[in-house]
């Protein structure tokens, strides 16, 4: 079979202005950048389509192709003949050159230009690692030149960050040589920085602006919060991401319309492309698919709980993807086998996606579809065993071939989707806002991650306590933990019961206004692998891009 890029290549793409009038809007109304680019300018409001979340069950480290299924999925939908809208993230250049390779989908079900998608793009991700940066140099600078606010340089929490996988500057020294003061610093990848975060919760430009003034970038002498805006940042970094704000159309390898702007990891942040564009998407078509980061105890708790609560919308039905062979790696089998026939570990490992059911059904109240990422190696019997157990659990598996048949392999899973979103349902939360941070994170913990209650560091225990005695107390809870497990040890696969989760630190974030309860051993800077995705991306003899899938 052809690379993803290859298939992408062969893609005969339409120009982006024929994309926009599918959407109901004039080249006027888009920016153009080249052919197949556009940002939108047009002030969404009005009609809102059906929201349709997808997300996933705790995914293995090459993910479970949420993001191919989504696209499948809104091209299916475009084959039975509805207005559909995608609306997803920016690839980040971190997953781009470390594990993961590209994220704009594979094989059949691709956004596309892809390798414009997963590189440059529009330059979002570097206009947020400008201004991101530019804070940091002025704070830095404002020391400097004397420290007229009096901030006390061990007590700096706002981090510089950049857009790739870098574990060297996860803690180094900076102002060497008396080049400023000489301190600690701390990289972040600039999807898991606040900058990120604010830009994919504004609700306007004005939000925007206002979020960036009320970054929390460290302490005085006295013990007073510093803002961004005594620095007076936050007008020249509004202008480095006055263009960034704008939500970004491109289109699917068969046409159909993709809004993809913002790009926070649902680990370390909070996984969800920008309000506007899902508002750009909702006004603009009658059906909108987006998706969530990684697992639904991650990346769907967070759309659910922070980002539904910010932008006032809810999905109509909630689609959880999953695949054989994520699901017996649950169940213990071995890597190596994970091709052949193995009903016991799948048996084992099917508790993962019941408890992903259970909690969109039964916490969040939404109707939900499992969507089973078909492979050439799953079996019959398999197959079977997945749809009696689902179904078993009160909701109904497609497998699709969306990875080698696009749209087409996606009608099922679209018939049946649209068929659920068509239930009334009523959006509940896990937790209520009102409730202690400890309560929020607690409910979320024994809620979502089936655990048995949570453990805090000193230290978190310190900020906790400070958090809500300076009024940050009624924000969101943004937990950070990993990916691959329910609980925040990796290791514990399925569906383990009895754990306890730790906190060991919290980080307020005035801006993005959410409170991060880091857990585990999370990393806000990831690092590369041995042999990372880089290795095998090139440029050949004619000036084309290999190796990015």
């Amino acid at each position: 079979m052809l690379s993803d890029i290859e298939i992408a290549k062969r893609c005969k793409m339409q120009p982006i202005g024929a994309i926009a009038k599918k959407l109901g809007l004039g080249e006027e109304q888009i920016e153009q950048y080249g052919k197949y680019k556009a940002k939108l300018t047009v002030e969404t409001e009005g009609k809102r389509g059906k929201l349709i979340l997808v997300t996933a069950i705790n995914p293995t480290a090459s993910g479970e192709g949420k993001t191919t299924v989504s696209i499948g999925l809104a091209d299916g939908m475009a084959k039975l003949g509805k207005k559909v809208c995608l609306a997803l993230r920016e690839p980040s250049l971190g997953p781009v050159f470390g594990i993961k390779g590209g994220a704009a989908g594979g094989g059949y079900a691709q956004i596309v230009p892809m390798e414009e998608i997963n590189l440059h793009f529009t330059g979002d991700l570097h206009a947020i690692t400008a201004a991101n940066n530019l804070l940091c140099a002025m704070l830095d600078n404002h020391i400097f030149r004397g420290n007229e606010l009096g901030i006390d340089p061990k007590k700096i929490y706002f981090r510089r960050c950049l857009d790739m996988n870098d574990r060297a500057l996860r803690n180094i020294t900076i102002g060497q040589k008396g080049e400023g003061l000489e301190r600690e610093e701390h990289f972040e990848i600039t999807a898991a920085s606040e900058i990120m975060a604010i830009l994919c919760l504004a609700t306007s430009l004005r939000d925007l602006k206002r979020r960036i003034g009320n970054i929390i970038v460290g302490e005085t002498y006295d013990g007073r919060y510093v803002y961004a805006r005594d620095l007076k940042a936050e007008g020249a970094m509004t202008v480095l991401l006055k263009d960034a704000v704008k939500p970004n159309l491109v289109q699917t390898l068969e046409g159909t319309p993709a809004i993809v702007h913002g790009g926070p990891f649902a680990n370390i942040a909070h996984g969800c492309n920008s309000i506007l564009a899902t508002y750009a998407a909702l006004s603009l078509a009658d059906w909108v698919v987006t998706e969530a980061g990684f697992g639904a105890d991650l990346g769907a708790e967070k759309f659910l709980d922070t980002k539904c609560r910010v932008a006032g919308i809810e999905p109509d039905c909630v689609v959880v993807v999953a695949t054989v062979k994520a699901l017996k790696l649950h169940g213990g089998a071995d890597k190596a086998h994970l091709a052949q026939e193995d009903l016991v570990a799948l048996e084992k490992g099917m508790p993962n996606l019941y408890k992903h059911i259970e909690n969109m059904r039964n916490v969040y109240q939404k109707p939900v579809v499992v969507a089973m990422n078909r492979f050439a190696t799953d079996t019959a019997a398999e197959i079977e065993a997945v749809m009696r157990g689902v179904e078993q659990a009160g909701a109904k598996a497609v497998f699709t071939d969306v990875f080698l048949k696009g749209g087409e392999g996606g009608v099922e899973l679209a018939k049946e989707v649209c068929a659920a979103a068509q239930q009334p349902s009523q959006l509940h939360y896990s937790y209520d806002l009102n409730d202690p941070i400890r309560t929020k994170i607690a409910d979320v913990v024994q809620k979502i991650y089936g655990g048995a209650g949570v453990t805090y560091s000193a230290e978190a225990e310190r900020k906790i306590d400070e958090a809500e005695e300076r009024g940050y107390g009624k924000m969101p809870v943004i937990i950070a933990k990993t990916q691959y497990s329910l609980s925040d040890d990796a290791k514990l696969l399925a569906r383990p019961s009895g754990f306890t989760v730790h906190v060991r630190d919290i980080i307020i974030k005035g801006g993005a206004e959410f409170v991060v309860a880091v857990a585990g051993n999370i990393m806000l800077m990831p690092g590369l692998g041995k042999q990372p995705a880089a290795e095998h991306i090139d440029v050949d003899e004619t000036g084309e891009t290999v190796g990015l899938s």
